[in-house]
């Protein structure tokens, strides 16, 4: 069976520090996959290595079995918040809409079609009341849910989300993550950014421990071991584990 992502000896520098070094690994289609690791490990340059959306040191990427730029039309991206423009006068449904583009041909706009099923996804979400507000008077949470929206109209088979939860409410965060444990049962592969550990274990099929190296990656139990998880946060495990983590 074809991998979902294939990974092989990885290297990304940023800023002219190596950043991600001699990343190798395959992940299987249908996995809800958590990257996590301590503040500066890399993850999302990792994240955006894979997506092509920085450029690479060396290393060979392959998703469904292809180079990323064959199938980029199978791949949504959520990217960080502060990575976006709210104040960009831009709808919420227009947001939504843009998730259909890549299936449409060259100059061609949405029509009824696309505006109908990127209604259905924002319905999806509970955001189709929102259709007609400007993306920027949104909730951290509402916007999160915007962006998963406007990457369920894409119709792909790969989600990649950066630090999705990150200033987003509660009820937001659990809707985000049962469409996404959805998504993983339509055989569909996620890539998530993540850092709360507290959580990791109800969220995700399997996890990425990095820290600028690959230092695990396996079922959720296998990489949350004390011995693995020092290897990673070092100095910081203690901290953990007085705040309340369970490893």
């Amino acid at each position: 069976m074809t991998s979902a992502i294939s990974i092989h000896d990885l290297h990304v520098s940023y800023y002219g520090n190596e950043a991600v070094k001699g990343v190798s690994l395959s992940v299987e289609a249908g996995k809800l996959v958590g990257i996590i690791g301590p503040n500066g490990a890399g993850k999302s340059t990792f994240l955006k290595a894979m997506l092509n959306l920085i450029p690479k040191d060396k290393g060979e990427i392959k998703v469904l079995g292809r180079p990323i730029k064959e199938v980029r039309k199978k791949i949504a991206y959520v990217p960080q918040r502060n990575d976006i423009d709210w104040d960009f006068p831009i709808t919420v449904l227009d947001t939504v809409l843009i998730g259909t583009y890549p299936h449409l041909k060259v100059f061609q706009r949405p029509k009824k079609k696309e505006k109908e099923w990127a209604i259905q996804c924002l319905e999806r979400v509970g955001m189709q009341e929102f259709s007609k507000r400007q993306i920027g008077e949104l909730s951290g949470g509402q916007q999160q849910r915007v962006f998963l929206a406007r990457a369920l109209a894409q119709k792909a088979d790969l989600f990649f989300l950066d630090e999705p939860f990150v200033g987003v409410d509660a009820s937001s965060e659990e809707t985000i993550v049962n469409i996404l444990k959805e998504i993983c049962n339509q055989n569909k592969t996620v890539i998530v950014v993540h850092h709360d550990l507290s959580k990791a274990n109800d969220y995700f099929d399997e996890l990425i421990l990095l820290n600028k190296e690959l230092i695990s990656y396996g079922t959720v139990k296998e990489v949350f071991q004390p011995g693995v998880i020092e290897k990673a946060y070092k100095g910081q495990f203690a901290f953990m584990k007085e705040i309340g983590v369970t490893i």
